[in-house]
Parts: C-alpha cells; structure tokens; sequence
C-alpha cells in the first residue's frame, strides 16, 4: 500500500514528489503544475512510470530499498541516504531555483545527484517515463550524452554523465563519483557536473535567503518554516497563482469516489495562503496573486477556480486505464467545482485585499485602482448572500443558506466598508455599514440553534460544520462569546474522531465521510487559543502535528482510524491553517507568559 511519506520538490515552475524507497520520482507534471504527467506511479504502480535509483537485486526487495529522507535546513532541497549490502550514498533531489537580478529563474527542470558515502555501491537506474498520464506511447531516443523522449507532452531532455547505455539498459553501474540527471522540459544544449553542482549551491543559498526573511513565531518555528517553505512551492512563478495542491486524485477515504484534482488555483485558498505569508513577511507572492486576480476578474465574472495561466480550468474528465492511489478510482482530472456558485469567494478576496491595502510595507502607486474591483466583489456578495449556494466544501447538489458562506459575504461588506473610508467613498462606505450591521445580526440570530447550543452548518439548521470555527477569526463576534464557546464544547465532543476534527457529520452527495479534514483539526486549536483555552489548543495542535509525514508535509485528510494520511498531497489549505494557528498561539501564550520584551 502507497504511503505519502513523499517530499515535495519545486522552484515555482515545476512540482515533483519523491519517494524515500529507492528515491523514486513518483509524481511530476510537466511542463506546468497542471500538465499531464511525466512520472504517475502515484496513481498507479504499474503503469504511472517513475524515475527510481536501484540498489543491485541481491539487497532484497527489488532493490528498492527505502533510504532516510530529510530536506537540506531550511531548504526545498531533499537528501535522501542509504545503505547497502556493501557501503552507502545519497541522492540529492531539486528543482533548480538561480538568482537573476532581483527576482529568480525557474526553469521547467529537475535535478539527481548521487554521491557515494563510503564502501563499493553498484546501483542501477530505473528512468521509466509515461507521458501524458501514461496514454500512449513514450519513446526514448539515445544522443551522446542525454536521453531524448519523445511522445505526447514532449519533447524533455535527460542528460547525465553516465553512460547513456547503462541508463537505457538498466545496468549496474559502480557509483564511484557523482553522478547526475538533469530531465528538462524542451531541453537543449549540454550540461556538465560542475554545472550541476553549481546550480544545487545556489538552490540552497536561495532557499536559505529567503528562510532568513521569515518572521517566525516563537511556537514551533520549526514546522512554520516547513510549512511555509510548502507554501513557496505552490505559488506559480510566471503568473502569481497559487494551486491548491501538487497532486490529483489522492481519495479523501480509501475506496471511495472522492477522488479530485487541486492542481488548480482555487482563488480562496489562494488568498488563505496569501495571509499566511504576509503574516510571515513574505509580500511578493501576494503582491502577484494580486496582480492574477485583477487579469481574472477584468476576464469575466469570477469563478471558484482557475488554471494557473488564469484561464478555466479543463472539464472533469475520468482516466479510466489507471488504477488510482491505493486501487481507489476514479483518476480524475480537471474540476467540476468551477461551475459553482461558491459565496464564500467574495469574502476571502476583499480580506486579501483589505490585508494587502493597508500594509505599510508595500507601496502602491495607484492603490485607488483596487477599489473598483472592491465593490464589484461588496455588490456581488449583498446580492448573494440570501441566495443558496454549494458550501466551502464544494457540495454538488446541496443548496443550502450555509452559516459560513453568509459570514463571508458579510465580510465583504464589513471590510470593503473600511477600504471604502479609506479610499473617501463616504456614502458608499455608510451604506455598506448598515448592510453589514443587518447581517451580522441576521446570522448571529439565525446561525445559532439555540436547541442545539452551536452554530449550525446553515442557517436555521441542524447540523455542526467546522468551517464556523473561524467565526471569530472574520470578527463576527468574540471568541468568548458564550455562543461560540458552547460551539467550541459540542464540536469537540461531536465533530471528533481520535481527537481529530471533521468537517461534518451529516451526509453529503458521497454517503458519510469518515476521514479529518486536517485543516479542521488546525482551525480547532486557534479557536481554542483566541477563547482563552491555550493549554488545550496546544494539546490539540501537538496532537496534529504528530501526524505530518517524515519531512514534515500534511496532506487534505486524516484517516483517524488508521493514522494514515490521505487526500492530496501536500495540501496548502492544511499549511496554511499550521501556520496560523502556530501564529496566534505563539502570541497569546508570549502574552500570557510575560515573553513580550527583547530578548525574552
């Protein structure tokens, strides 16, 4: 059975997952996040291909044998060790990231380096690609010193300074020196070791200038880095959007249809991922999400998601010929989530905008040019906040007035009234105050079921869902409102399996679902901290964090029975909750503790 104890490689061009057994490259699309795959073992063990570095048969397991996976400090740079019947190496795995002037170029490109560590190594090379999700055929055609393949998707480029022969006939070879891949989407041209070498030294240095610039909280800055470093990773370089996750189809629960691709930007969690950041001080990325968001709403009206070169993401489509992560199908790729009305969306963006506004450390020449994207997005979401819609969690057939999605288009108009004072737009921004004041009372009253004692799913309804333990977060009311402790006490005993939060419990389009939604569990301590209830949410978040995989990556879901994580993988959402959550513990416990001077 596949496990995610992957580690993500990345430069903000391409994204690839590797393996700790036999550093297999199990998951890379090329040439963008959301092409068709190159290497799909992931989906499917036999037919996906994969790019595996192999110790001789006699070592047991096929030669697969797992190595030691970690990432070079506060990198994206991934060293993963073994040891043999006869010595030792490792292989270092990255997508190489080179200053150029005041920014970085990315090329569609990724790198091996074997280095032998001490003893005789005979290792083989397992390069087995299936373009185009593996539908047909991929032909690789030998040059001196590169491998060429060819096919649907093509053409790339393998070049090393091995013995092209050994790669294609799979030889032993006695590692003796390093050795070095470098597959490259289009590639042309030679490259040498030395070259290599010199690329993966300045990888690091880059990763590790742009580590020094993190403001970290003093609770675990350690996972916060990681989780930020995830978050660089998903941000697109050429146009500033950012994807929900590298993979598709990993499911939610085993043997069930919930299988999606997040290899799109969806703009909410974009905008999540944006505040993270900024709240770490890295602007730049917000500051180009900013810019990819105005390119998408000039297009059109606004859609949930979008490909990462701001067009619609392609229609949901099954592939059938794969067997899916685990045996579980449907492979799916594309998503029929861009055809919903998802009101949650205006809220996030005007926050993002909001944030993004009124922070001193960026300069805009022009920042009234916003505004009237502001107000579109005030005036869609008074229109549709008494409207049904599909929900946070993207239900496919249940309209419902959901509690938190009216919350955000309440958001919008509470914030785009603060921007609309700022900007002078003093009639406008008094008419949006009495709206939002109206709402806000209108949820606070219809949202909470006082028979119940917690806000419910949707308005005037039944049901608990976690996505309103963010309530206080978006200031629609105190996190020590009596109203919202008492939603704190009865989710934690009736949204809580193996002290892992779900989303709901009631049924969807799919049946039950089982699996923690991870993110929930990360919204469940923050909310404890901003009720006062800081050892508890220091209890939870240290609970969670047991669960991130060897290298510290979370994916969508948690299967609370068997501990094991599912859903796609590494899912920005869940860093994006880690890193709050770290945040706003971090604060309230220096508050608490007297830890608020230099040097404390």
């Amino acid at each position: 059975m596949t496990h995610l104890d992957h580690g993500l490689i990345g430069n903000g061009s391409v994204l690839g997952l590797v393996s700790p057994h036999a550093a297999a490259l199990e998951w890379l699309c090329m040439p963008r996040f959301d092409s068709p795959s190159v290497f799909g073992r992931l989906l499917d063990q036999k037919k996906g291909g994969a790019f595996r570095i192999l110790a001789p048969e006699s070592a047991g397991e096929g030669g697969e044998l797992r190595g030691d996976m970690a990432y070079l400090p506060n990198t994206n740079v991934l060293r993963t060790r073994f040891l043999g019947p006869d010595g030792s190496w490792e292989v270092l795995d990255f997508a190489p990231r080179l200053p150029k002037g005041w920014g970085v170029d990315a090329p569609i490109q990724v790198m091996r380096v074997l280095r032998p560590l001490h003893g005789l190594n005979r290792l083989r090379v397992d390069f087995d690609p299936r373009l185009d999700y593996a539908r047909g055929e991929t032909r690789l055609i030998p040059r001196t010193d590169a491998i060429e393949i060819q096919g649907n998707g093509g053409p790339l480029l393998l070049q090393t300074n091995l013995p092209v022969n050994y790669v294609l006939g799979k030889r032993d070879f006695v590692l003796d020196g390093p050795v070095f891949f470098a597959l490259t989407y289009g590639g042309n041209g030679s490259l040498t070791l030395p070259q290599v070498l010199q690329a993966l030294d300045l990888t690091i240095e880059g990763w590790r200038r742009w580590a020094k610039t993190c403001a970290l909280p003093l609770f675990k800055p350690e996972m916060v880095l990681r989780s930020a470093l995830c978050l660089k990773l998903h941000a697109f370089e050429d146009t500033g959007a950012i994807i929900a996750a590298t993979t598709t189809s990993i499911p939610e629960a085993l043997g069930t249809p919930r299988t999606w691709d997040y290899r799109f930007c969806w703009l909410r969690d974009a905008a999540f991922v944006v505040e993270a950041l900024r709240r770490l001080s890295h602007l730049r990325e917000g500051e180009k999400f900013l810019r990819f968001l105005r390119n998408v709403a000039e297009a059109g009206p606004l859609q949930p998601l979008y490909g990462i070169d701001g067009n619609p993401c392609a229609p949901e489509t099954h592939l059938d010929h794969l067997d899916g992560f685990g045996g579980t199908k449907p492979v799916r790729i594309g998503n029929a989530a861009v055809e919903q009305r998802q009101h949650d969306l205006m809220g996030e963006l005007v926050l993002c905008l909001e944030t993004m506004l009124r922070d001193p450390r960026l300069v805009h020449e022009d920042d009234h040019r916003f505004f009237p994207l502001v107000q579109r997005l005030v005036e869609e979401a008074i229109e549709a906040a008494p409207r049904p819609d599909t929900s946070i969690w993207e239900f496919r057939s249940l309209l419902r007035n959901y509690t938190f999605s009216r919350a955000m288009c309440w958001a919008a108009v509470h914030r785009g009234a603060a921007i609309a004072r700022r900007f002078g737009e003093d009639a406008l921004a008094e008419r949006w105050e009495t709206i939002a004041a109206q709402e806000q009372t209108l949820i606070l009253d219809r949202g909470f079921n006082q028979d119940r004692g917690f806000f419910t799913q949707a308005l005037d309804g039944q049901f608990p869902d976690a996505s309103n333990l963010l309530l206080p977060t978006l200031g629609l009311l105190d996190a020590k409102d009596p109203r919202f402790l008492a939603t704190l006490d009865a989710y934690g005993e009736q949204l809580t399996e193996g002290g892992l939060m779900l989303r709901y419990r009631n049924e969807d389009d799919f049946g039950e679902t089982t699996s923690a939604f991870t993110i929930c569990s990360f919204w469940w301590a923050e909310a404890l901290a901003l009720a006062g209830r800081l050892d508890q949410a220091v209890e939870v978040f240290e609970r969670i964090s047991a669960y991130a995989n060897p290298v510290g990556l979370f994916s969508e879901d948690i299967d609370p029975a068997a501990g094991r994580l599912l859903g796609n993988f590494p899912q920005a959402y869940t860093h994006v909750g880690l890193i709050h959550a770290a945040i706003t513990i971090s604060e309230l416990l220096e508050a608490r503790d007297g830890k608020v001077r230099p040097w404390s």
